[in-house]
């Protein structure tokens, strides 16, 4: 049974969510506040947090940014309709996805069951508490979010660029679907004629200085998806 810890300060949405997840088979830990988290963090093993960003004292992002990076714990961010800024900063702090308020309750199953799917079917072997890596000559310093090249030049990354490095890195020579991909990148299935998660190797190939019509680093796999043709030491 998955255990998810609900970190809302509102009760009402907390007794909601504890009474309609619970009844769709999680088991639910409920906190109003940081400390209330920190305190079920400490007390028990999570398979999923959904944290509010609008919260008394420390607010969700300070939270967020606050966890423990070895525990990888899949993290859905519950915002209001007119924080599109915190709600962009979440994701590009690399939160598993996002739901805004007001939300149905159905539509935030989904989305738990879409997150929870995802980090299961992604390779095993990831390297849960990696903080840097080098590969190719490349070096990625995961916590300041710096490429640097093997000339130890600063390459500049969006938050999606970062986020698909960083899905290779932690799944070196392991062929990773278009799907999968989408899922970890975007929060979202993509359709067969989307092509954003092409679009967005080929810009991480020129960043890479990767030839695309001879690639030796981000390689296709036909009829199945891509793969990081290198070694990765971790730190």
């Amino acid at each position: 049974m998955d255990h998810i810890l609900i970190v809302d300060d509102d009760p009402g949405i907390r007794e909601l969510l504890t009474r309609y997840l619970g009844e769709h088979g999680y088991r639910i830990t409920a906190a109003a506040d940081g400390r209330e988290m920190r305190r079920a963090l400490a007390a028990s093993a999570f398979d999923m947090i959904l944290l509010d960003l609008m919260l008394p004292g420390e607010d969700g992002i300070a939270l967020f940014l606050d966890l423990n990076p070895q525990a990888h714990i899949p993290v859905i961010m519950l915002t209001a309709r007119d924080e599109t800024a915190d709600r962009v900063m979440g994701i590009e702090l690399g939160a598993d996805d996002y739901v805004t308020k007001p939300f149905e309750p159905r539509e935030l199953l989904a989305r738990i069951k879409s997150v929870l799917r995802r980090a299961r079917h992604l390779p095993k072997h990831c390297p849960e508490a990696a903080r840097s890596y080098r590969f190719a000559g490349w070096f990625m310093d995961a916590r300041a979010r710096e490429l640097l090249t093997p000339g130890e030049v600063v390459v500049s990354l969006s938050g999606t660029e970062f986020r698909l490095l960083k899905v290779f890195l932690d799944h070196p020579r392991s062929v990773l679907s278009r799907d999968h991909l989408a899922e970890f990148v975007y929060g979202k299935k993509i359709s067969p004629l989307d092509r954003g998660v092409d679009a967005l190797i080929s810009r991480l190939r020129q960043h890479l200085g990767d030839d695309a019509r001879k690639p030796s680093l981000l390689k296709t796999v036909r009829y199945e998806g891509y793969r990081l043709d290198a070694d990765v030491e971790v730190e």
